[in-house]
């Protein structure tokens, strides 16, 4: 340990590492023991003494950048973003359902499966004439889905009454009349039957 506090000490006063000439270590122990250590300098008449001599160390190696990495092959570059995504493949309209009344009636509907209504029943008295009481039959209406290469003529058919109870039924469903004719419309808009002609 002592040794190498005389060696960073020399290093510390200007000695230079690149020296050719050894380092003279001398290990004093006198009468009593006590150890000192000398660097050039004999130990004082009266004391046991060692000699060691210490070669300098190799130079440090000058520094040297790491060689670059070599060059790899460029990258394919990638495509343009397109930020406009692609527009949507449109879908085939929604089933459509022609449905038949008890009374030999027919319309158009979204629903195959209507619920039951009542159908007014006449009533009359024992003897005959008319009462005023009120009776019905629950009925229900037939319905078949209107075929794929059918359905865009049915739909056109369908916007056309939806319209018509819109300009023509009672003022006061009005509203309601219009919002169901602009969804109709947005059905036909947004599915293939945008592109399709009318009875094809």
């Amino acid at each position: 340990m002592r040794i190498a506090f005389v060696l960073a000490l020399l290093l510390a006063t200007g000695w230079s590492a690149d020296a050719h000439a050894g380092i003279v270590i001398y290990r004093c122990t006198d009468a009593f023991g006590r150890l000192t250590v000398q660097n050039d300098v004999p130990c004082p008449k009266g004391t046991r003494q060692q000699k060691q001599v210490v070669e300098p160390p190799p130079p440090m190696p000058a520094y040297r950048p790491p060689a670059p990495l070599p060059a790899t092959p460029a990258q394919a570059e990638a495509a343009p973003v397109d930020p406009t995504p692609p527009p949507a493949t449109p879908l085939p309209p929604p089933p459509l359902f022609r449905c038949h009344t008890p009374d030999n009636d027919s319309y158009l509907g979204e629903n195959g499966t209507p619920a039951p209504r009542c159908l007014a029943l006449p009533v009359v008295g024992l003897d005959g004439a008319p009462s005023a009481a009120t009776a019905c039959q629950m009925v229900a209406d037939t319905c078949e889905r209107i075929p794929d290469g059918a359905a865009c003529d049915a739909w056109q058919q369908y916007a056309r009454q939806a319209e018509a109870a819109w300009r023509f039924g009672r003022a006061e469903d009005g509203a309601k009349h219009q919002a169901e004719f602009e969804r109709v419309q947005r059905v036909l808009r947004e599915s293939t039957c945008a592109q399709a002609k009318p009875g094809a």
